[in-house]
């Protein structure tokens, strides 16, 4: 099994994340994305959107990162991340969204923003990451996890993204419970460190 990634991609990080803490054999392969590598013929015929991570499950290819994580958690038959239950699956489903969504729109566009230059309203995409920190926060004012009382992949699809916020200017100072949320994910066995980036707040 091989992860095709970039070390600064939090949705690389997101797949290579899960990989470890299920403790799931695989080799990592750097797609060069400075040179374009991931819109090169060989890489299209893997992802035709042309966007890391990708996942090689002995030539079964699965592109992006919240795919990655169910098809994982699938093919390991770890329902405890992914539950099988009606509710349980669709608030893991929620979260899926939301890391899609608000995360990917929010603090993630703020990072890119310091890290690669992206042409983003940094005004705009910081009052959008905290837009869903308060939303994130409300949600585990009273719960150690996103979803039932043990961690799932909703925790590690938020994970990277957030984690690494303030490198695009979003302070995570007002957010307690995320930060508690933040702490038992990097306590978890087979944790692997998102790299940091010294710009914005982490300057």
């Amino acid at each position: 099994m091989k992860l095709y990634h970039h070390p600064l991609s939090g949705h690389s990080h997101r797949a290579r994340l899960f990989l470890s803490l299920i403790n799931l054999p695989h080799e990592l392969v750097e797609v060069d994305l400075m040179s374009g590598a991931h819109k090169k013929p060989d890489f299209l015929k893997m992802n035709p959107f042309g966007q890391v991570p990708v996942l090689d499950d002995d030539g079964e290819y699965v592109s992006d990162s919240n795919a990655i994580l169910v098809y994982l958690a699938k093919k390991a038959g770890w329902t405890d991340w992914l539950p099988d239950d009606l509710k349980s699956a669709a608030a893991v489903q929620r979260w899926l969204s939301v890391a899609a969504g608000e995360i990917a729109y929010g603090p993630a566009a703020a990072r890119l923003v310091t890290v690669f230059g992206a042409k983003f309203n940094p005004e705009e995409v910081i009052g959008r990451a905290h837009a869903v920190l308060g939303k994130l926060e409300t949600q585990l004012s009273d719960r150690e996890w996103l979803v039932g009382e043990r961690p799932t992949i909703a925790d590690v699809a938020i994970y990277s993204y957030v984690a690494r916020a303030p490198e695009g200017n979003v302070d995570l100072s007002a957010y307690p419970a995320v930060n508690r949320l933040l702490r038992r994910i990097e306590a978890l066995p087979g944790f692997v460190d998102f790299i940091g980036t010294p710009v914005g707040l982490a300057a």
